[in-house]
């Protein structure tokens, strides 16, 4: 139920990238202005993650996540009314909160079911409903507004994140097992805690500053190879598609070998070999392939060290420290990545900073383990 409630929050955030064009000529804007708006959806999360965490020891998870899908709602019908493009920008505003709301507790509550359990292919099947609904919203969004007009993909978002807040307000309940934890939450973490929790939001953070890095200038890659615009960016999508079955399977691997540190060790290796392949002429398909089924697979090995770094009655909190640091990494290393292009003009210049990404989630997690093993854990 989680996972097909949080396909919403791609399918919601996707949404002007499927229609920038009719935004442009509806409202003369610029595509910088476009990427602006895509952009303002992920704002709140720089502001907002810790306070929500915060929250959670005073209200239900059920209701914050809840309320987190009803603002991704309003959000994208106020983008949809929106006679202005400031009036879409409040909205993407509305549904970045949302967003950084619901994204916190799906993944607390998450690990509260599974974790000690099978924690890694459960992580794994919950983040990948994000490139689920972003790819949905690609394949959907285009038909919707050639059909009804561009503010029906805006409208059509906000009914299924509707109806994802009905789910969650009408279906989720807490695991027996912590039924009374809001009564005893923590709004803070240890000195350990927050080492770890530190650290795991760096291994996360820059895992995903890498797969932007290769969404972005992959296909630049490709195109100084021969390929056209649009062959390109399809050659590269290849592994966003792939990436949600192997997510799943790698994190079915990870919970039943118990080895998530070899099995992401060698997906990251996979990684950069697949970046820096992208140098060698033809090479495309293949790159995209191996990237797609192996070095994207442990993205759920990694989310599931958000339940190892803290205890059950501080995840609230700690999910907010997380998802900060996160916004922080994914706020900064796409400029760097373009910074580096602007100041070179050669594509490849920001895949080698995408190789060095991939390599500090393999150094991070190392960090990660070390950390954990300083002290005696005092929890399971």
């Amino acid at each position: 139920m989680l996972f097909a409630v949080r396909i919403g929050l791609g399918f919601q955030f996707q949404t002007v990238g499927s229609v920038s064009n009719d935004l442009v000529s509806a409202f003369g804007l610029g595509y910088a202005d476009i990427g602006t708006l895509v952009g303002m959806f992920m704002v709140p999360g720089l502001i907002l993650a810790i306070p929500a965490g915060f929250s959670g020891r005073y209200v239900s998870d059920r209701t914050l996540c809840g309320l987190g899908m009803l603002a991704l709602a309003l959000g994208g019908l106020a983008s949809g009314l929106a006679g202005d493009p400031w009036m879409i920008g409040l909205g993407r505003l509305v549904s970045g909160a949302g967003f950084l709301l619901s994204s916190l507790y799906f993944t607390k509550m998450t690990a509260d079911w599974f974790s000690g359990r099978e924690i890694a292919t459960a992580m794994a099947l919950l983040v990948m409903s994000w490139p689920l609904g972003i790819a949905l919203g690609q394949v959907g969004h285009e038909w919707i507004a050639e059909t009804f007009g561009w503010q029906w993909t805006f409208f059509a978002a906000s009914i299924y994140c509707a109806a994802g807040a009905v789910a969650v307000f009408g279906y989720y309940r807490t695991p027996p097992d912590l039924a009374g934890a809001r009564e005893t939450s923590v709004s803070r973490l240890s000195r350990r805690e927050l080492h770890l929790t530190l650290i795991a939001a760096l291994v996360w953070g820059t895992f995903n500053a890498g797969y932007v890095v290769y969404l972005n200038f992959g296909p630049l890659m490709l195109e100084a190879d021969g390929f056209g615009a649009v062959e390109a960016a399809a050659v590269i999508s290849i592994g966003s598609w792939l990436m949600i079955l192997s997510g799943a399977a790698c994190g079915q691997v990870s919970d039943r070998t118990k080895r998530p540190n070899l099995i992401l060790t060698v997906c990251m290796i996979a990684a950069m070999v697949s970046l820096a392949l992208l140098a060698v002429s033809g090479a495309g398909v293949a790159v995209s392939l191996a990237f797609g089924l192996i070095g994207m697979a442990p993205a759920g090995v990694i989310m599931a060290l958000t339940g190892e770094a803290m205890r059950p009655e501080r995840r609230a909190f700690g999910m907010g420290v997380f998802l900060s640091v996160y916004f922080l990494i994914n706020a900064v290393a796409p400029p760097i990545a373009g910074w580096i292009y602007d100041s070179t003009s050669d594509p490849f210049n920001p895949v080698i900073f995408g190789i060095v990404l991939f390599g500090l989630v393999i150094l991070s997690n190392a960090w990660f383990r070390m950390a954990q093993r300083k002290d005696a854990p005092s929890f399971p």
